[in-house]
C-alpha cells in the first residue's frame, strides 16, 4: 500500500510487495501501480494520453483507407509461468494472432487485468515486463487498459483480457467459409507444443529433451505469406482444441471434407512421447504459435517455401487436401495404412491452457 504520510509516497516494493485491495480502488495506490508498473513498461504516446480511451490515428494501410478488425480474448492459463512463456506474453500473442489470421495488420492493444489481493508484485512485474517485450517485438503497442483487484481467494493470481485493433485492406477476405475441394492444408510447424508444455509443468514431468511452449506473434509470418500474392482462402491459429477442432470448424463453415496424412503432420518426438504417456492426441492439443493455411493447390509450393524461410515457419508442411464430403468429415490416413475420423473433442481435455 502506498505510504501517503506527509505527502510522501513510498515506491512500490516490487521484490516483496503484494497486491492489495487499494490497488484497485481508484485512489492513490491504484495510480501508483499504474504509473510505476504498467506505464513504466507499456508506456507509449497513446497510453500516455491518460484518458478512459486512446485517440488513435485514422485507419490507413499503404496510404488507403482500410477496414477495421478487432478481436478480444481472456487469458486464464495455469500455471502463470511455463516453459517458453507466461500469461503476459501469451495475452499479447493470442490476440495479435486472432487479428492477423484475418489478414489484417494488428495496430493497437488494450489490456484488462483482474488481480487477486495478495498476489506478489514481483510476479506481476515479471508478467508485465514479458507482456511489454512481446508487444514491442510484435510491433503492436498497448494503448489503453484497466485494472481491478478482487479479494483474496476470489481470483487466481491474475487474469488478463486483451483486445486488438487492426486494419484490413479492401479486396482481401480470408475466412472459414472459403475452402474449396482441391485446396491444400498447410501447417506452419510442429503441433501440440504449447498444450504439452503446460501439462508437463502441471504434472511435474521431465523428459530427455525440454518441451517448450510455441507461443509467438504470427503477424510477421502472415505478412510475408500475404505478400506472395498466393491464393490463400483461410488462415487460423489452432489454439484450444488444436488442429482437429480448427479443421472441423473450417470444414463445417465451408461445407467440405478434408483428408489429412498422419505421416506429414509435424510432431516433435518428445511431444509425441509425452502425449502417449498422458493419453493425449497431439491433434487435439493447443498451439499458441502455429497457423493453418488453406490455399489453392497451385500456390502451395511457393507458399511453403516462403513459410520455411521465416523463423516461425521453418517446419511448415503440407498435411492434407480439401475434398468433397456431404458429411463434412475431417479424416486421417494413418501411418499403418488405415483411415479414421478426426472429430471434435467431446470435452476439454486440457483446461486453462490459454
Amino acid at each position: 500500500m502506498a505510504d501517503v504520510k506527509r505527502g510522501y509516497v513510498r515506491p512500490l516494493d516490487l521484490k516483496h510487495g503484494r497486491v492489495d485491495l487499494t490497488h484497485g480502488s481508484g485512489g492513490r495506490a491504484m495510480v501508483q501501480l499504474i504509473s510505476e508498473l504498467f506505464a513504466r513498461h507499456l508506456g507509449n504516446e497513446y497510453l500516455g494520453q491518460g484518458n478512459d480511451g486512446a485517440v488513435l490515428p485514422a485507419a490507413m494501410l499503404d496510404g488507403k483507407a482500410a477496414r477495421l478488425v478487432m478481436s478480444t480474448d481472456s487469458h486464464v492459463v495455469s500455471p502463470l509461468f511455463f516453459p517458453g512463456g507466461d500469461i503476459g506474453c501469451l495475452s499479447v500473442h493470442g490476440t495479435v494472432n486472432d487479428v492477423a489470421v484475418m489478414g489484417a495488420t494488428p495496430l493497437y492493444l488494450a489490456a484488462g487485468f483482474i488481480l487477486e489481493e495478495g498476489f506478489a508484485l514481483a510476479d506481476l512485474a515479471r508478467i508485465v515486463e514479458s507482456m511489454a517485450h512481446a508487444a514491442r517485438t510484435a510491433g503492436v503497442p498497448v494503448v489503453t487498459g484497466d485494472t481491478k483487484v478482487v479479494e483474496r481467494g476470489k481470483g487466481d493470481g491474475v487474469f488478463i483480457t486483451t483486445t486488438a485493433v487492426g486494419v484490413l485492406p479492401d479486396g482481401l477476405d480470408l475466412g472459414g467459409s472459403r475452402a474449396r475441394p482441391g485446396d491444400v492444408v498447410l501447417v506452419s510447424g510442429s503441433i501440440g507444443d504449447h498444450g504439452v508444455a503446460i501439462m508437463s509443468q502441471r504434472e511435474n514431468l521431465s523428459f530427455d529433451a525440454p518441451i517448450v511452449s510455441d507461443t509467438a506473434a504470427l503477424n510477421g509470418l502472415i505478412a510475408t505469406m500475404l505478400a506472395t500474392g498466393a491464393d490463400i482462402r483461410c488462415l487460423r491459429d489452432p489454439t484450444r482444441g488444436g488442429l482437429a477442432a480448427t479443421l472441423n470448424e473450417i470444414a463445417g463453415q465451408s461445407g467440405v471434407g478434408m483428408m489429412l496424412r498422419e505421416s506429414a503432420i509435424p510432431v516433435k518426438p518428445v511431444v509425441a512421447a509425452a502425449c502417449e504417456l498422458l493419453g493425449l492426441d497431439p491433434l487435439n492439443v493447443a498451439n499458441e504459435g502455429k497457423l493453418i493455411a488453406i490455399c489453392a493447390s497451385a500456390d502451395a509450393s511457393a507458399l511453403l517455401a516462403v513459410m520455411r524461410a521465416h523463423p516461425l515457419g521453418q517446419d511448415a508442411a503440407l498435411i492434407g487436401e480439401v475434398s468433397f464430403d456431404a458429411h463434412h468429415f475431417v479424416q486421417l490416413s494413418t501411418a499403418f495404412g488405415g483411415r479414421r475420423i478426426v472429430d471434435w473433442l467431446a470435452s476439454d481435455q486440457l483446461p486453462r491452457i490459454c
